[in-house]
C-alpha cells in the first residue's frame, strides 16, 4: 500500500518569505479566482457574525444555561434530559425567551480559529493570522476552572444518555478539538506557546480518567474523566487518537505516538463488514446508529493519524468508511443524510462535516473534491441566507429551522469553507 500524504498543506509561519497568498495557478484562472473570492466573501461574513458577537452566542445542548430551566430539572436525569430535548427540538427560536445565557464555546472557538487561519494560509490576509493568534491565546488562559488538567469542556450543564457533565466539566471531544487548533496555530504561527499548552492538554487526554478498555495493542477512553462512566462512543477515542498522533509526530515522541496508535485500533477494530461504525459501543447502548457527522470524525481521524504516523495500517478501513460515508450518508445532489437510514431533518453540521472529509480526502490524494464542492453548492443554495450572513440549522421536508446556533451552524460552516478553500480552490 502506499503511504498516506498530508491531508492539508502546512505552509510556512507567518514571517517566512513567500508564507502566504493565492499560487500561481490560482492567479492565472480568472474563473477559479472567481470561486475563490466568493466563498472567502461568504467565509468572512460568517466570521463576522461571530465577530460581531464577540463570539458568544447559543449552542444545540445549552438549554439548562437558562436559569429557570436549570433550577426546575435540579438533579433529574430525565427532568435534564427533557428540558435539553425540548429546547433542541422546538422549531422556534426560543433560548432568548427562556433567558438561555450566550457563551463562547471552546469547540466554536477552536473552529473559528482554524478558518481564519485558512485565511491567512489561502489568501495571505494578516488580519485573520492575529484574530486566529487571539483566540488561540484566549482559549489557553481559559481551560476549564477547578480541574488538575488543561482541558476544556462546554459551558453549560449537560445531561447525555451515559452521564451528565457539570458546567465547563472538561471531556475528551471538546480539548480534543482545542489541541488540533492549537497545533494549527503552532504550525502556521511559529508560536511555542501553543505547543506548550496542547503537551499540557495531552497529559489530561491521556492521563485522566477512565480507560473503558485496554490490552497489549488496543485502548479505549471515555467521553468525560469519570470514574462512574462506562458509556463507549467511538468518536472520542478517534479524536483522541488524532490529536495525539499529531502531537507525536511534532515532538518526535514514539511513546505517544504508540498510545495513538492503540486508541486507533480500538476504534478500527469497530468497524462494521460493510464499513460503517456505530456510535456507541455495543451498538445497543445509544439510539443513533450510523450518523453522518460523527462518521466524518472518525474518517477525519483515521487520516490524520496515518498522515502523523506515516503508516499505511487502517488506509483499508479509511477507504472502506469513506465508500459508505459517500454512498449511505449523502444524496446525490450533495444533501446531507441525518442517517444512513434516515434522510431527514437536513442537519448543518452534516453538511459542513461533508465538506471538510471530502476536501482532506482530495488533499490526502482519495479524491473528494467534486463530492466537497457538490456538498458546499447545496449548502450555499438551501441552508444558507445571505441577507441574515446566517446558516440554517436544519431543513425539514416542508420547512427549514433559522435557529441561531453560533457554534453549530458558523463555527462548523467557516471552518468546512476553509478547508475546501485550502484543499479543492473553486467550488465550480
Amino acid at each position: 500500500m502506499t503511504r498516506f500524504v498530508p491531508p492539508f498543506d502546512r505552509r510556512p509561519p507567518v514571517d517566512a518569505p513567500g508564507a502566504a497568498g493565492l499560487t500561481g495557478t490560482e492567479r492565472r484562472a480568472p474563473e477559479k479566482r472567481h470561486g475563490l473570492e466568493r466563498l472567502a466573501v461568504i467565509q468572512e461574513n460568517v466570521l463576522d457574525v461571530a465577530r460581531s458577537a464577540g463570539y458568544e452566542g447559543y449552542s444545540k445542548h445549552d438549554a439548562l444555561n437558562a436559569p429557570c430551566l436549570e433550577a426546575i430539572a435540579g438533579s433529574s436525569r430525565w427532568a435534564r434530559l427533557l428540558a435539553i430535548q425540548a429546547v433542541m427540538r422546538s422549531p422556534l427560536h426560543v433560548r432568548p425567551l427562556i433567558g438561555a445565557r450566550r457563551a463562547r464555546n471552546a469547540k466554536g472557538l477552536s473552529l473559528f480559529a482554524r478558518a481564519l487561519l485558512t485565511r491567512y494560509r489561502v489568501l495571505g490576509d494578516q488580519a485573520s493570522a492575529e484574530e486566529a493568534r487571539q483566540l488561540l491565546t484566549w482559549l489557553a488562559a481559559h481551560p476549564s476552572p477547578g480541574f488538575p488538567w488543561t482541558a476544556w469542556g462546554y459551558p453549560y450543564p449537560w445531561q447525555d444518555v451515559g452521564f451528565f457533565a457539570p458546567r465547563h466539566f472538561p471531556n475528551r471531544v471538546v480539548t480534543s478539538f482545542v489541541v488540533q487548533a492549537l497545533l494549527d496555530g503552532y504550525e502556521t504561527l511559529a508560536d511555542q506557546r501553543l505547543l506548550d499548552v496542547a503537551v499540557q492538554a495531552a497529559e489530561f487526554l491521556l492521563k485522566a480518567p477512565t480507560t473503558l478498555y485496554e490490552d497489549e495493542r488496543h485502548r479505549c477512553v471515555s467521553y468525560v474523566p469519570s470514574e462512574t462512566v462506562s458509556w463507549i462512543v467511538l468518536d472520542v477515542p478517534a479524536l483522541t487518537g488524532a490529536a495525539v498522533a499529531r502531537l507525536a509526530a511534532l515532538r518526535k515522541d514514539a511513546g505517544l505516538m504508540r498510545e495513538a496508535t492503540r486508541l486507533m485500533r480500538y476504534v478500527v477494530s469497530k468497524q462494521t463488514d460493510y464499513g460503517a461504525w456505530y456510535y456507541a459501543d455495543p451498538p445497543r447502548a445509544s439510539h443513533i446508529t450510523h450518523d453522518n457527522y460523527h462518521t466524518g470524525f472518525i474518517l477525519d481521524a483515521i487520516l490524520e493519524y496515518g498522515t502523523a504516523a506515516q503508516s499505511s495500517e487502517f488506509e483499508d478501513a479509511y477507504r472502506r468508511g469513506l465508500h459508505f460515508y459517500r454512498e449511505r450518508l449523502f444524496e446525490p445532489d450533495g444533501a446531507p443524510r441525518f442517517m444512513h437510514d434516515r434522510k431527514y431533518p437536513f442537519d448543518i453540521h452534516g453538511a459542513a462535516q461533508g465538506i471538510i472529509t471530502f476536501a482532506r480526502a482530495q488533499r490526502a490524494s482519495y479524491g473528494g473534491c467534486d463530492l466537497s464542492a457538490r456538498v458546499l453548492n447545496w449548502t450555499l443554495a438551501n441552508m444558507y441566507n445571505a441577507r441574515t450572513r446566517w446558516f440554517y440549522y436544519q431543513k425539514h421536508r416542508l420547512f427549514r429551522t433559522p435557529i441561531r446556533l453560533l457554534r453549530w451552524c458558523q463555527a462548523w460552516m467557516a471552518w468546512a469553507i476553509g478547508c475546501h478553500l485550502e484543499c479543492c480552490g473553486s467550488p465550480s
